[in-house]
């Protein structure tokens, strides 16, 4: 007997299981490319009853950053509980396990701890483009059970829309389709979810479920009920003040896309808002469906409830529609967490990190993590929102060879690029980061100090250091 005792032991170790804890579910719910564009988050143009429903149930953080703004890196970092600099992953075209075969990620840590895993949609970034997908990248086998990617069906055709470039990026076009939610593929993760998690919460074996909702990601197709909850003069378009500090070479992307966003009129640009909030408010329906599995099942007590966009996005700002640079729109992104224990209808203003997922998860399912991580648990700002958040947050973008490091601070944005250009915003007198303070006397010190926080997370793999 005492022998099996210790070989139980010592397994329960070796996927860092702690004895006694609670083995709740895990739902991560990931909206791609999503902004703060929710009504929880102070925007009274959007309608997002449910996921403002879900903020009600619990703690919604006022300042969470993403490591990366762009889809692959953001997630491999999250994920795997690692920054970009750390994981090597600066791209779309790199897949995690290329750099770090070995790496345990989140959902394979509860996996072995004998939890089913499933991903229906974008949880990893599946390489998807235009509707194709690499093989090989969902990580069936050593993260998930079963992960499932859908397409439209025959009866979601597109009914009206257009391209806003005139065919020059491919990606920038919006479509109102026939059909309902489930002749989409975002309808069809939340279906494939919800069943997933009444099958295993039958069987009485806990899950983690990630449903990765497309939208508001390009192209912008959604049910045509969905554009008309936005008729014609219900959005306001931003525009930057005339005296808003140039950008620098690295600070923008530029390219075609710089060329295509200069070239449009007031028409394309509400067009766009309009299949972006269209977007928002199907992943919010799709939200409500996932909520209501958790009602009637009474799951709310035994689940831990993760929302996130993985990178925000500019609309208009900086005459930019997209996401990839180091300014606030591209860097902060919606969180919400509704934890068994935690605060309810509470905002947290404190700065988190999308890096503090993996640890978050690992704390509240009572496990050990398989390696180092470099985030905190959120768990103490969940219980008491109005406990101090972190010292700073930490994102990194690339821009081929060369690349830029933020830092965000209560009050400041520090960027440095490798061609040794630098901005600075004050965020108590510019919230849009307009005016660039980086070059002014009085501020030689701050920049100096927030210049050195940056070593704090190095520099990244395989490109200049400034």
């Amino acid at each position: 007997m005492r022998n099996l005792i210790l070989a139980v032991f010592l397994a329960a170790m070796t996927v860092g299981y702690c004895p006694g804890a609670t083995r709740l579910n895990v739902l991560l719910i990931v909206a791609d490319d999503l902004r703060d564009t929710v009504g929880c988050y102070g925007n009274t143009m959007v309608k997002t009853p449910n996921i403002d429903r879900l903020a009600e149930r619990g703690v919604l953080f006022q300042r969470a950053y993403a490591q990366y703004p762009v889809c692959n890196p953001s997630r491999t970092s999250f994920l795997t509980g690692l920054r970009c600099e750390e994981t090597g992953v600066v791209g779309n075209n790199t897949h995690f396990r290329s750099k770090l075969p070995d790496i345990v990620t989140l959902p394979q840590m509860v996996r072995q701890r004998g939890y089913y895993t499933a991903a229906y949609g974008k949880i990893f970034h599946l390489g998807e483009a235009m509707g194709e997908e690499r093989g090989g990248w969902s990580d069936v086998g050593k993260s998930w059970d079963e992960a499932m990617l859908f397409h439209p069906t025959a009866a979601g055709v597109v009914l009206e829309g257009r391209n806003l470039t005139g065919g020059v990026l491919k990606w920038c076009h919006w479509g109102a389709t026939a059909g309902g939610d489930d002749d989409q593929p975002d309808g069809q993760n939340a279906k494939y979810s919800v069943e997933a998690m009444e099958k295993q919460t039958a069987a009485g074996k806990p899950w983690f479920v990630g449903a990765g909702f497309h939208r508001p990601h390009d192209p912008f197709l959604s049910p045509k009920k969905y554009f008309e909850m936005y008729p014609p003069g219900s959005l306001k378009l931003y525009h930057d003040p005339a005296d808003i500090s140039p950008l620098l070479p690295l600070s923008i992307s530029g390219g075609d896309f710089t060329k295509a966003f200069n070239a449009f009129t007031d028409r394309e640009r509400m067009e766009f808002l309009r299949g972006y909030y269209a977007g928002v408010s199907f992943t919010d329906a799709q939200v409500g469906r996932l909520m209501a599995v958790l009602d009637r099942l009474n799951l709310w007590d035994q689940t831990l409830v993760i929302f996130a966009g993985d990178n925000g996005y500019h609309h208009n700002e900086r005459s930019w529609w997209n996401k990839a640079t180091l300014f606030e729109r591209s860097c902060r992104v919606p969180l919400i967490v509704v934890a068994p224990g935690g605060q309810r209808g509470q905002t947290c203003s404190g700065l988190v990190e999308l890096l503090d997922l993996y640890p978050t998860v690992a704390d509240y399912c009572g496990l050990k993590p398989p390696h180092r991580l470099s985030g905190q648990s959120l768990r103490r700002l969940i219980e008491r929102p109005d406990a101090k958040g972190k010292e700073a947050a930490f994102t990194m973008v690339g821009r081929g060879r060369h690349y830029g490091q933020t830092v965000r601070t209560d009050r400041w944005r520090y960027v440095q690029w490798s061609d040794g250009t630098a901005e600075l915003y004050d965020h108590s007198n510019d919230p849009e980061e307009t005016r660039n303070l980086a070059q002014l006397p009085e501020h030689a010190e701050l920049v100096k100090d927030l210049k050195m926080k940056l070593t704090m997370v190095g520099s990244p793999k395989g490109l200049n250091s400034p």
